[in-house]
């Protein structure tokens, strides 16, 4: 069974391509996503990798938090559910009429 992970304070310069890559190291990668900003079209400083399995992802977080990567120490940890904030699906109030 797959798990995603969260890894933090990636470089603005980091893409899809390189997250990939460094995770790929430590197991088999299902995929990987530097989340970008919509307005900048910029990275916004993390992203998600999904790893193919839960020992991989346990390897990956346990080798990769704190690690250097591109000049920065990585944070990498199990990703939680996103939390509902009221707003509705896709950032819409579901209070107005």
């Amino acid at each position: 069974m797959s798990k995603k992970l969260y890894v933090g304070n990636l470089p603005y310069s980091c893409t899809d391509d390189d997250l990939m890559n460094v995770f790929s190291e430590i197991g088999t990668v299902a995929s990987a996503r530097v989340i970008i900003d919509r307005e900048t079209g910029r990275s916004k400083g993390f992203g998600f990798v999904e790893m193919a399995s839960d020992d991989d992802a346990v390897s990956a977080a346990r080798n990769l938090n704190g690690q250097a990567f591109q000049g920065r120490p990585l944070t990498v940890n199990e990703a939680r559910p996103r939390e509902n904030d009221g707003r509705g699906p896709r950032g819409y109030d579901n209070m107005r009429a």
